[in-house]
């Protein structure tokens, strides 16, 4: 399963702003409640951890589980500093790994 997920970042901003940050991912965020069409229990995967790095350096993590519904989407801010990178890293609960970038652009 790949998990694809959707980045909202300014591509610019004016150094000292408070920028609004978005994330959606694509995850079906199993439970381990809920049955297949057998009537099988389907096996629990959630996103354990979303974090999130400005220029190598942590600024964002969440820790969830089963309570998030199916491709979460959150949001956080961040003041900006400098240009560079934002990297988002998570892991769900079967060990797969999503990553994706965004760079910024600060001016003044």
């Amino acid at each position: 399963m790949s998990m694809l997920a959707r980045v909202q970042v300014p591509a610019q901003a004016r150094r000292g702003d408070v920028l609004p940050i978005r994330i959606a991912i694509q995850h079906p965020m199993e439970t381990g409640y809920r049955p297949d069409n057998f009537g099988r229990r389907i096996a629990k995967n959630v996103i354990n951890t979303l974090t999130c790095r400005y220029n190598g350096v942590e600024v964002f993590r969440a820790e969830m589980g089963s309570g998030v519904s199916a491709n979460p989407q959150l949001q956080f801010y961040v003041r900006a500093e400098s240009s560079g990178e934002l990297v988002f890293d998570w892991v769900d609960d079967s060990g797969q790994r999503g990553s994706e970038r965004a760079l910024i652009a600060v001016t003044g």
